[in-house]
């Protein structure tokens, strides 16, 4: 599971999910891209449920990059538990993830194989996504 290695604070404020992604929005590595619709927390455990159903499909062809990782500590406190008391401790790490921002990319497959990767991988995430392709890689083996 993916987490960073320190953090300053152990526990961090909740963002407001507002706005759209002002980095992170265009296809940088690859040709073939998963992206953001909506705004949403992704867990660690999400993100690496992604990453086995695109490499599962690909079949250790081609390349994969994962755009977000998850650097924030979300926490929860124990269940029936009373008012006060301080913050909860850390339940798990989240990406933030804002409409428009990529998500994942693939290169080195045909466009078919990639489309049907990232149709699996986005079954795994609790938002709304788009298989974006960029300009001039439509035509690749």
């Amino acid at each position: 599971m993916l987490e960073p290695k320190r953090v300053k604070r152990r526990r961090a404020h909740r963002d407001k999910l507002k706005g759209n992604s002002n980095r992170g929005h265009e296809i940088a590595f690859g040709d073939f891209a998963l992206k953001a619709v909506e705004p949403k927390f992704i867990s660690s455990r999400q993100i690496e449920a992604c990453r086995v159903a695109i490499s599962r499909k690909l079949q250790r062809d081609g390349k994969t990059w994962i755009r977000i990782f998850p650097d924030r500590p979300l926490t929860a406190k124990p269940a029936e538990t009373r008012m006060g008391k301080g913050k909860g401790a850390l339940d798990r790490w989240v990406a933030v993830v804002k409409p428009g921002r990529i998500l994942f990319e693939i290169s080195g497959v045909p466009e078919s194989l990639a489309k049907e990767a990232m149709r699996l991988a986005a079954f795994k995430l609790p938002i709304k996504t788009k298989f974006i392709v960029r300009r001039g890689a439509g035509s690749k083996p």
